[in-house]
């Protein structure tokens, strides 16, 4: 059976397949943006009592404007977690695409995922071969899901201490402290793994570092494919859809700025990492 990708060695030849659709990458770039915003604010508001705290509210112009865009960039991922979820809608009740709900397209959790976290334990400690991925691995969606997790407990206690008058018609003055400490370990609990696991997974990884651009071009080569995906890659082109995939290769100017984008987050989410270790530490 022939290769579909061109021979190594001529970059302009090699062959492209779509994995992220321009929707999919403009939300994420909202979702990246929003989080790496409210994490750059929420850390000098919640260990304001650290002298790099101070200096670092004072980078954005004072704790009042710290808390202002630490709110407006909370505004913006409550509004990227919307339109997903209209979009879900949408393709599930109008699209009919069903397949979002189970099989190999779906990000739902199945069966077939705790077995391939099993086996690639063992493929860690050598002693069975690489599990055969498909097109979502059990960490990508593991870290899908944790967006529903924080939205419903960092967001909702967020809200509450953004409008304590309107929920103190609802809810007893005590449940405001919980909002208080829930909202914050939740909020660092959350930056740490961003910024750890999944930076790793996505970026630092050896077959992946130092940058996967996937998610900025949208686009990954087929020899990457069938060699990180080799499930999807098969099922791809058993079914005949392998050349419905195919997509241009990104332009240069596309990759850079993925590049750019890229580095720019994972150095930023580092040095958060450090500073909260560091707060904790000394606390």
């Amino acid at each position: 059976m022939s290769h579909p990708t061109a021979s190594a060695g001529s970059e302009a030849q090699t062959r492209y397949v779509l994995r992220f659709r321009r929707a999919d990458r403009i939300l994420h770039g909202m979702l990246m943006a929003s989080f790496l915003c409210l994490a750059l604010t929420g850390l000098p508001l919640l260990f304001a009592e650290a002298p790099w705290a101070a200096r670092m509210a004072g980078l954005f112009g004072g704790y009042g404007v710290t808390g202002f865009l630490h709110r407006t960039a909370a505004t913006v991922l409550i509004a990227c977690f919307t339109l997903h979820l209209a979009r879900i809608l949408h393709r599930l009740y109008v699209k009919k695409e069903m397949g979002l709900l189970w099989g190999p397209d779906s990000l739902v959790p199945q069966p077939k995922d705790v077995v391939q976290m099993l086996q690639h334990l063992r493929w860690f400690l050598r002693l069975g071969p690489r599990p055969l991925f498909d097109r979502y691995t059990y960490w990508e969606k593991f870290d899908y899901w944790a967006v529903f997790w924080g939205m419903g407990i960092i967001g909702t206690s967020g809200l509450m201490l953004w409008l304590p008058g309107l929920f103190a018609h609802l809810l007893p003055g005590w449940v405001f402290n919980i909002a208080l400490v829930v909202h914050g370990e939740e909020a660092l609990l959350a930056m740490v793994f961003i910024f750890t696991v999944h930076f790793f997974n996505g970026h630092i990884r050896p077959e992946k570092f130092p940058m996967d651009t996937v998610i900025f071009t949208g686009r990954v080569s087929l020899e990457e494919l069938e060699q990180d995906r080799p499930a999807e890659y098969e099922r791809l082109l058993r079914d005949g859809k392998l050349e419905e995939a195919i997509a241009t290769p990104p332009s240069h100017r596309l990759d850079l700025a993925g590049r750019l984008v890229g580095t720019t987050a994972v150095v930023l989410g580092f040095v958060m990492v450090v500073l909260s270790l560091y707060a904790l530490l000394a606390w």
